[in-house]
């Protein structure tokens, strides 16, 4: 199983000050799209937020941000989102929200751009579709029915409203609950809705009539009614529903309860949480007992996820007693709401402390997972079979016009205010039968034309008719675009080459995370793929004479698969005279310039095989400068002068001349910054996200941010780590062998006397980040790495490396008596400045948490009040207070006070500080309750 934990995943407090991080509020819903390309999540901001899921499962797409993390923020709801659900088809997405509203939001290409009132940019846009008044109060669920036939929505009103899914009007209004509702579910075949109250009951109502089936109330007899929610879930074969916020004994043991079907009784609990069981869901695939037996009743079973107030998330089997994995305190506070992917193999949580969780699994892990069509062959022998789709609204039978034949969109769902007599209060005929009545609308073509505007394919309406101004019937003219042809979009043609998302596979033929690799700004939605599977371009989509692939530099040739015969150009530097350098005594340079060479090539970070690559031509007057993709040259550049050195990372590509420039290339090849020019040549070269660094044969550092084409600190010399006493203690003269960048900036410089510098912009002064001294004696030294994340963990790498070059111990000499004591304080500490020089979070946080057991361990009281003050900073200090001094609450991404929080409880726990951790404890304690 693969955990991830986005933190970018956020629905953040927008009215905090700006020079505050922003606070995390509440996630309430989340919910997969059917091709799993994108999540929705519903928060206390009363925002909806649409993810790529490819960043979240895929760690080089979450650095490269291709596809971009946040695709949309939609913001039409006035009160918190309490939850969020695609249909099944994927075109449409259902809301609702402490407003009382449930809102339906459709694709919208013109939507795109940045958010009314804030700085985000939404990549795709999303339109409110329709707006469904009807609930008295919050609502807290909702639900497709299978085919996308129905929409159910339930409240705090106690009511159950069924809405059509094709027309979007109300059909039934059910209030026979006493308690809120908090709950709803599908059955798969079709037959029931079951809804579950804080009445203490979950009930079973027919599609056929809307009347009640059954009420089950034993197991939830004691249940609290203090939970936000009660969602329940159906299995995918259609035999069990399984209830949260149940429980046993009464009251005394949480438990979901499984209700099966047709006797409607709870004879099966889910036990084991310690708290209150706050949603189910099932995983949409049924599973077989026996793979290599037949699809059977006693051949079947199914996987389910209770997510409870014990911040901890178990999914379990049918088959067996125990739950296959449980997963605690996987969040701060309670979980919310559960989402399966499609394919069964990813599934997503969310929690009231304004997290996200995914969870991924292999298919060996989930063992006996069947495909869809399985699921279908095996729910007709229920012998169910549903009324007739209304003809023409069908969200997914729809036809390819022949060519040159234009689309007439369907005629929008909107209804007019003007009802004939005989409808009742949900704007349909009144009848006996339950039946779903469609209305038909009487619409007037829309004579304007739009410029660049065709239409792909009807989306399952009829055929709009066109009607005299002056009609009887309708007194309000309506449009005749319904809002689902709006389709044509970048998005459709930029995923005719899709691929599958890198971690997770889908069983079923439906297709599974198509996003292309080449895309930055758009993820494709399968749904809107009108046949339904990958098509290829029409006469419709492209002109005949429009190239199918977009030209790119160089684009049109292979990657030459010849081998490069690679040879030093001899005197390069000699022959040129465009240098701006009178001689070469005059540049003092203290490092050899690189050897040119006719071809050497370097691979791009967190790109996968991407290489870049550079040609020099022997007469020193060509270079060829090129970036490969597989077997492709995505794009080339010539320059005057030949290149010694390249750095390439997902952000940005470099290469350093020998006539002393440095030209920096985009991923696509353009250049983003100007032609940098440089006291000399580039002797090193390094880059790390946005952040390159240079050192050049003179001696001088350079750190740059590409992304903000400005410097991070002023041009220094590195001369004095190569002249100090320090660096030629043993008798050689020191100096670099390499260069790293941080994606901060900070640029991390090795030397031949073992010792490993930075540069602190802050102090404006070379830094030690670790020298062999440390291993004299400290206690915290390591020869190797305890984590395998070298990325996290940069000064534990550095150690390991330095570790490799000492030589053997000598013999055992006398020492003081403090000496390992002081060397492992003096050690900790360096380290901990050299974390957060290079602005390693994660390890600076590691080393915090040693250094104060150390400190406890010795029982050094003066030591540990001082960084407990430091950590805690002012006692009058409150979040949002304009700081009256150098205090900072933020240290490397974490809060001070939750630093100190752990520290503490390192203190509370030994022998020597036990009293002094828990005052500082009862005192952090009363300050975080006030700022609450």
């Amino acid at each position: 199983m693969k955990f991830t934990k986005p933190s970018w995943v956020i629905h953040n407090d927008s009215s905090g000050k700006s020079d505050q991080p922003p606070k995390r509020l509440s996630i309430f819903s989340v919910h997969v799209h059917p091709d799993g390309s994108r999540i929705a999540t519903g928060g206390l901001d009363a925002k909806i937020r649409i993810w790529s899921t490819k960043p979240i499962l895929n760690s080089i797409s979450e650095q490269s941000n291709r596809p971009p993390k946040s695709l949309c923020t939609l913001t039409m709801h006035t009160g918190p989102v309490l939850c969020v659900r695609w249909a099944h088809s994927g075109r449409w997405l259902a809301s609702g929200s402490d407003d009382e509203i449930v809102m339906i939001w459709d694709l919208d290409p013109t939507a795109r751009g940045k958010v009314w009132g804030s700085d985000e940019v939404n990549v795709e846009g999303w339109k409110p579709l329709k707006r469904l008044p009807g609930h008295e109060s919050d609502v807290t669920d909702l639900a497709w029915s299978p085919e996308d036939r129905y929409l159910a929505s339930v409240g705090l009103d106690s009511q159950v409203l069924i809405w059509s899914g094709y027309t979007l009007e109300r059909i039934r209004r059910i209030d026979q609950h006493h308690g809120f509702v908090k709950g709803v579910c599908w059955d798969p075949v079709g037959e029931f809705l079951a809804t579950q109250s804080d009445d203490r009951s979950v009930k079973i109502w027919r599609t056929t009539d809307w009347e009640l089936e059954a009420e089950v109330r034993k197991p939830f007899e004691d249940s609290p009614g203090s939970t936000f929610f009660r969602r329940l879930s159906w299995s995918p074969d259609g035999a069990h529903i399984t209830a949260s916020n149940a429980t046993n004994n009464k009251g005394f043991v949480f438990i979901a309860a499984v209700i099966a079907r047709n006797s409607w009784t709870s004879e099966i609990s889910l036990v084991g949480h310690e708290n209150t069981v706050e949603v189910a869901a099932y995983n949409p695939h049924i599973f077989l007992r026996n793979p290599a037996a037949p699809v059977a009743t006693s051949n079947i079973c199914s996987v389910v996820a209770l997510g409870a107030d014990d911040r901890s998330v178990s999914i379990w089997q049918t088959k067996s007693a125990r739950p296959i994995i449980v997963a605690k305190e996987v969040f701060e506070r309670q979980i919310m709401d559960l989402s399966w992917s499609w394919d069964g193999l990813t599934l997503y949580a969310v929690s009231s402390d304004g997290t996200l969780a995914a969870f991924g699994f292999d298919p060996e892990e989930l063992e006996g997972i069947a495909p869809h069509s399985v699921q279908q062959q095996y729910l007709q022998k229920f012998g169910f079979s549903l009324p007739p789709i209304p003809e023409g609204w069908s969200h997914t039978n729809l036809q390819i016009p022949s060519s040159g034949q234009r689309m007439t969109p369907p005629p929008s769902p909107n209804r007019s205010s003007h009802q004939p007599h005989g409808l009742n209060g949900f704007g349909t005929p009144s009848t006996s039968t339950g039946h779903e009545v469609v209305n038909t609308l009487i619409a007037k073509r829309n004579t304007k034309r739009r410029a660049q505007q065709k239409f792909l394919g009807p989306l399952g309406g009829p055929k709009s008719p066109t009607t005299h101004a002056n009609s009887p019937s309708y007194h309000h003219s309506f449009s005749s675009t319904h809002p689902l042809s709006h389709l044509v979009t970048a998005g459709i043609t930029s995923s005719l080459n899709p691929e599958i998302s890198g971690s997770l596979h889908s069983l079923d033929c439906r297709p599974s995370d198509r996003i292309s690799p080449d895309m930055v700004t758009e993820v494709p939605i399968d749904s809107f793929n009108v046949t339904g599977t990958k098509r290829k371009l029409s006469v419709l989509d492209v002109p005949e004479d429009r190239p199918t692939k977009a030209r790119t530099l160089g684009g049109d040739r292979n990657k030459d698969t010849t081998l490069n015969i690679v040879k030093e150009i001899p005197s390069v530097l000699s022959q040129r005279t465009d240098i701006p350098w009178s001689s070469q005594a005059e540049r003092k340079d203290i490092f050899s310039a690189p050897p040119t060479l006719t071809y050497f090539s370097l691979k791009v970070k967190d790109t996968g095989d991407d290489i870049l690559e550079c040609k020099n031509a022997e007469s020193g007057d060509q270079t060829e400068i090129s970036y490969v993709s597989g077997k492709t040259v995505c794009w080339l550049d010539y320059l005057p002068s030949p290149a010694v050195v390249l750095a390439a990372t997902s952000d940005f590509c470099a290469a350093g001349m020998v006539d002393g420039t440095l030209n920096v290339y985009s991923p696509t090849g353009r250049r983003l910054m100007p032609t940098l020019t440089l006291d000399g040549t580039a002797s090193f070269l390094s880059g790390a996200k946005s952040a390159l660094v240079a050192i050049t044969s003179s001696g001088v550092l350079y750190s740059w941010d590409v992304r903000k084409m400005s410097a991070n600190f002023a041009p220094v010399s590195v001369r004095p780590l190569l002249s100090s006493p320090n660096a030629s203690a043993h008798g050689t003269t020191a100096t670099i062998t390499t260069l790293v960048a941080r994606p901060n900036g900070s640029p991390i410089l090795s030397t031949t006397s073992g010792v490993t510098y930075s540069y602190d912009n802050g102090l404006r002064t070379f830094v030690k980040l670790s020298e062999p001294w440390w291993a004299e004696g400290s206690d915290a030294w390591s020869s190797r790495p305890r984590n395998s994340n070298t990325q996290q963990f940069v000064v534990a790498s550095i150690e390991s490396a330095i570790s490799e070059r000492l030589p053997p111990p000598p013999g055992t000499a006398q020492r003081p008596q403090w000496w390992t004591s002081a060397l492992t304080l003096g050690h900790l500490e360096s380290k901990l400045h050299a974390a957060r020089v290079l602005d390693c979070s994660a390890e600076y946080k590691q080393t915090l948490l040693v250094y104060a057991k150390k400190i406890a361990d010795e029982g050094f009281r003066n030591k540990a009040e001082e960084l407990i003050k430091e950590l805690f900073g002012p006692i009058y200090w409150r979040p949002g207070m304009v700081k009256e001094n150098v205090w900072n609450p933020m240290l490397l991404g974490h809060w001070k006070r939750d630093l100190l929080k752990e520290v503490l409880q390192v203190f509370a726990r030994s022998k020597t500080l036990a009293k002094l951790g828990m005052d500082w404890q009862d005192l952090l304690k009363k300050a975080s309750a006030s700022d609450d």
